[in-house]
């Protein structure tokens, strides 16, 4: 069955116009429609404002003279001011929602001859949107006027993939963006590859959070920064790149860090201090460790993710700032949620692009030639060309992929090697005494790195090797977490605050120094003697 053919437009003011016989004369673009002898209209929705009914009937009644089988619905649209774009565009939209679009039916052409420029546009944008589910359509006049002449007209599919040279353009184009959030690293890894080119299709249609995960020096902060790059080359971004460890914040500096403070708001605050998220408005915010908030500061971020606002620290006024997100992790966020360390609707928020980048041990393909670029890279740095030689770069490339290479730092670790290498290398070349002694180093480094058998060092540096190997193995396991996280705090309040951070949700007065003095009571410990 033939569909219906639909042309939706507004009438022209001026081209659609005119009175007497006269207007037979001209070209007029609506009525021209109803003239082409290869196209039957079975109707057209005919868009007017206001005081312009009267040329819209007019232009109905002629319609009906030239083309009795087109039909024309004149629709009264209420735009205040034709040439105001957020009046325009919400009329439209109304239109656009109420209107019974039948695609399996009908097809539709927008005609976008006529109206003010605003006008053309907004019905452009809709069109683009889909909200007006057809093609454009365009109408030019006669190249000479005179009774009877309706002129050209012309389809314009906003499908693109029609189009041979435009795909291939924008093709190229997605192509450049893959190798730029790559550098230009002919990466080999099948996953890893597919993983990025999704990366890169999200980051320049979409404003939403990512989540990259995956161990220490998988290259989280790198891809967030080239995310970055990637939106401000092509002006989706005015503002800077803002990074920040979050593993590095600790009581009340964090909300400070990140939510700004206002004078006065604790000891020490002497003046004003804005915080990352206002540095960042209109730009990116990464987020690096973002499992080691506090649930406080995950409430406050979550406000601010959702709602572009926020309180500063000991302010009553509320502040703006629209950025984008990319957090990074090393932890299982949804084991986080689980154990109650991490909020579940924070999770949620963050957790619609989610990613997780391998580290070196799982693409050991991608090795030789991330090898290649940090070898180029190092000699743009230092003005000198560095190159293995044959046997130096196939012994080092044996090690580099077999089971041996724990890689536990990732890129990190690879950087330094290669950093190294080139260094000690005599004339540029790396020689296999060179990539031998770096093999031997990188052995002894991973070797220094092993864990500690459970209750290890740390137990025996505090209490003494005698009293640790009195412990039961659940004290031992225990106290050796604890005090792991004594070590890396600032204060006895601090540590109170991570090991106790779920159960202190529970209390009216939570007091966590208190909390951990009493425990490491229990083990004859104090703070002080911890600390020291």
């Amino acid at each position: 069955m033939k569909k219906k053919l639909v042309v939706i437009g507004f009438v022209g003011s001026q081209l659609d116009n005119g009175r007497g016989s006269a207007r037979w004369e001209k070209w007029r673009p609506t009525v021209a429609l109803a003239q082409q002898e290869d196209v039957l209209i079975d109707r057209i929705e005919l868009l007017y404002n206001g005081s312009f009914g009267p040329v819209a009937r007019q232009v109905k009644e002629d319609i009906a003279t030239v083309s009795p089988h087109t039909l024309v619905n004149t629709h009264d649209v209420p735009i205040s001011d034709a040439w105001d774009f957020e009046d325009v565009y919400s009329r439209l939209f109304d239109f656009a929602h109420s209107y019974p679009f039948d695609p399996d039916k009908e097809d539709y052409w927008i005609h976008i001859t006529t109206g003010t420029h605003v006008v053309q546009i907004c019905m452009f944008l809709m069109t683009e949107a889909r909200y007006l589910p057809g093609c454009l359509l365009q109408t030019a006049p006669p190249r000479r006027q005179g009774p009877g002449s309706p002129g050209s007209y012309t389809l314009i599919d906003l499908d693109l993939s029609r189009y041979d040279q435009i795909a291939q353009r924008y093709s190229a184009v997605q192509k450049e963006g893959v190798a730029f959030l790559k550098s230009g690293i002919a990466t080999r890894n099948p996953r890893f590859n597919l993983m990025i080119d999704e990366i890169e299709h999200v980051a320049v249609r979409s404003r939403a959070p990512m989540l990259l995960m995956g161990p220490t020096g998988a290259g989280k902060s790198f891809l967030a920064r080239r995310v970055f790059e990637l939106k401000k080359a092509r002006h989706q971004l005015d503002g800077s790149f803002v990074e920040i460890n979050c593993a590095t914040l600790h009581g009340d500096g964090a909300g400070s860090t990140l939510f700004g403070h206002v004078k006065g708001a604790f000891t020490g605050a002497a003046a004003d201090r804005p915080g990352l998220l206002r540095t960042a408005h209109k730009g990116l915010l990464f987020l690096d460790e973002i499992g080691e908030l506090g649930m406080d500061e995950q409430a406050m971020l979550l406000k601010a993710v959702e709602e572009k606002r926020f309180l500063p620290m000991g302010g009553d006024h509320e502040v703006k700032s629209d950025f984008q997100l990319i957090a990074g992790t090393n932890r299982d966020l949804a084991q986080e949620v689980a154990a109650g360390r991490f909020r579940e609707d924070l999770y949620a928020r963050i957790n619609l692009w989610t990613y997780a980048l391998p580290g070196l041990t799982g693409r050991p393909e991608d090795i030789e030639p991330n090898l290649d670029y940090l070898l180029a890279q190092f000699g743009a740095e230092h003005g000198a060309l560095v190159r293995f030689n044959k046997e130096a770069r196939e012994h080092f490339m044996r090690f580099a992929v077999s089971p041996e290479a724990r890689w536990s730092g990732n890129f990190r670790d690879l950087s330094a090697s290669v950093t190294r290498m080139a260094t000690l290398a005599e004339s540029g070349r790396i020689t296999t005494a060179v990539a031998s002694a770096e093999i031997e180093r990188l052995q002894r480094q991973w070797r220094t790195l092993a864990p500690s058998p459970p209750g290890g060092h740390i137990l025996e540096e505090t209490m003494g090797a005698e009293a640790a190997a009195r412990l039961d193995l659940f004290d031992r396991l225990q106290l050796q977490a604890v005090l792991e996280v004594c070590r890396q705090s600032k204060s006895m309040s601090d540590a109170g605050r991570k090991l106790f951070a779920v159960s202190r949700e529970s209390k009216a007065k939570p007091n966590d120094a208190d909390r951990l003095r009493k425990y490491l009571a229990r083990f004859d410990l104090e703070w002080d003697h911890i600390a020291s």
